[in-house]
């Protein structure tokens, strides 16, 4: 970054030059009248950038995604299926096998806290290294702690259904101890010396955390600073990200279940890329503290799993008050596994469908045939993607300081989508259009709150259309479900420019088996309704049973 003349007032061909990347218009009488304004108003923000703001730091103004009179729904309570079969005596396919199977053979004694540890991390000695989705391995601290919960269960103590369960963690969120690099180069070395609250209350519910799952350089992409993520269904192509070695770890039944975090299709691209269940849950519902601070009003924290049930026990653990996140909302969580999908009221938006893949239109058949009461809706024509200047306005802000000391320089991927290019770009945005588009922020939190009234849920290819964007700055929750296979060339990486999820071009060479997933939003805090649909969903198309290449 070139020095900058503090002292040297605007000429008004200097302001004439930037009102055209601002979009604006001023006379060559406004641009002399404004000039010495102008030295003053970038002295002051001079002056506030001296001033150095700690990452834990979290803006004065809070996002809420609820509008007045908003009444969270439901009930405390999980009742889940409890009809386990036989343990196999194959090691890979009790790795493979859904959270809620692994429980139950736990509490019945046929398998062992530490048993399911070394069959995990044996697993990610043989495979890992291939999919390049740890970051680090906890093996050692990973079986005594598996040790410590077998002999609790001895004694006849449990902490609950994730008791002896191992799963990953992503490397944005604390581990006290353990270095947590955000994916970045000029954070090789961080070792923080407390815990997230997300990963003490997994510690508390008694869940074997087996080391940190790579993420993209400050959550975003799979490329971090060991190399890029891959899809365990095709080497050749990254696991999208940001969430890239948890999607990818789970896919290939290297953890029982992983943490993902999700700004904008950080949970969804992944799962859609490596053909895992991800839940993005209600933005408020879980505590943020300890985890890296990208988008104050975007970020949120959930499970990445093979299974429907297995992300509903996952969420119940990391849920819950947290004071000391300003943006955490205590909200009762309960679901029902003999609730019956048939009756559901699950609304589509037939654009979305008509530009979508033939096995979108095949998940809303299914829905249909399965007793779901199919509810054409409208949704108005707006920019949705304006909102993504919050978002790279956000994250700027965030990592203002590897911008100004050039450390942004150190980061691998310095494309023209990359994080470094998004945040020097994002100094040019206006404060006044920023302004306005929290006001429209809000038109569009009214406007999907009237489009979810007269539904239980609503359902969507993962790929089309503005819900992906639209749900993420509403705080709407969503579950991204794998449906089947589909043949595809390689696909590039994902873009936030494009605002929505797109998992990238396909290039030329031959096709593989990948992964194809649908979405299903509900209200906010109420995410039951999209969980019970999409598990009748996960049943009819049997995509659980089915294994990647690796792995």
């Amino acid at each position: 970054m070139a020095d900058f003349d503090a002292a040297a007032v605007p000429s008004t061909a200097t302001i004439a030059a930037a009102e055209s990347l601002l979009g604006i218009r001023y006379t060559n009488a406004e641009r002399e009248l404004m000039a010495d304004n102008l030295l003053a108003q970038t002295e002051l923000a001079l002056r506030r950038r001296a001033v150095l703001l700690p990452a834990t730091l979290a803006p004065a103004t809070r996002f809420d995604p609820r509008l007045p009179g908003h009444v969270p729904p439901g009930e405390d309570g999980l009742r889940v299926s409890d009809d386990a079969p036989a343990m196999p005596g194959d090691d890979a396919a009790i790795a493979y096998a859904p959270v809620t199977h692994q429980g139950a053979w736990l509490r019945r004694g046929d398998l062992t806290a530490t048993r399911l540890a070394d069959i995990y991390l044996s697993r990610i000695a043989a495979i890992g290294p291939q999919l390049q989705c740890f970051a680090t391995v906890t093996a050692d601290a990973a079986r005594a702690r598996a040790a410590e919960l077998d002999g609790m269960a001895r004694r006849g103590e449990w902490l609950g259904p994730l008791h002896g369960i191992p799963h990953g963690m992503k490397d944005i969120i604390d581990t006290a101890g353990v270095e947590t690099a955000w994916g970045a180069e000029p954070f090789q070395g961080r070792v923080p010396a407390e815990d997230a609250h997300v990963t003490a209350l997994l510690h508390r519910a008694g869940a074997v955390m087996l080391g940190k799952t790579t993420v993209g350089a400050l959550a975003y992409g799979d490329i971090w600073h060991g190399g890029r993520t891959r899809n365990p269904w095709n080497t050749e192509e990254g696991s999208s990200g940001s969430s890239a070695g948890s999607a990818s770890a789970t896919a290939a039944g290297l953890v029982g279940f992983s943490i993902g975090t999700e700004t904008l299709g950080s949970i969804v691209a992944p799962s859609t890329r490596c053909g895992t269940t991800g839940l993005r849950p209600t933005f408020g519902r879980v505590s943020r503290r300890g985890a890296m601070a990208l988008c104050p009003s975007l970020d949120k924290i959930g499970p990445i799993c093979r299974g429907v049930e297995d992300t509903v026990l996952v969420l119940d653990a990391i849920r819950g008050a947290d004071p000391l996140d300003p943006a955490q909302i205590a909200a009762p969580f309960g679901w029902d596994s003999a609730r019956p999908a048939a009756g559901l009221r699950l609304g589509y938006i037939e654009a979305d469908f008509a530009e979508g893949h033939e096995m979108d239109r095949a998940a809303l058949q299914a829905a249909g045939e399965l007793g779901m009461e199919l509810v054409p809706l409208t949704r108005p024509d707006l920019p949705y993607d304006a909102l993504m200047s919050v978002l790279f306005a956000e994250a700027a802000a965030s990592f203002e300081a590897l911008t100004l000391s050039d450390r942004d320089d150190s980061l691998t991927w310095q494309e023209k989508e990359a994080w470094p290019n998004a945040f020097r770009k994002a100094r040019f945005l206006s404060a006044v259009d920023h302004v306005q588009l929290d006001r429209f922020r809000l038109m569009v939190m009214q406007v999907t709150d009237a489009m979810f009234r007269g539904v239980d849920a609503v359902i969507g290819p993962s790929q089309v259309g503005p819900m992906l964007v639209i749900t993420n700055f509403t705080g709407h929750p969503c579950l991204c479900l794998p449906t089947g296979l589909q043949r595809a060339h390689t696909r590039g990486p994902l873009s936030l420019a494009r605002a929505r999820l797109d998992l990238g071009e396909e290039k030329a060479g031959p096709l593989h088996a990948v992964p194809h997933t649908v979405c299903l939003w509900s209200g906010l805090f109420n995410e039951a309704p999209a969980l019970t649909a999409g598990r009748a969903l996960e049943r009819r198309f049997g995509y659980a049973a089915r294994r990647p290449p690796v792995g």
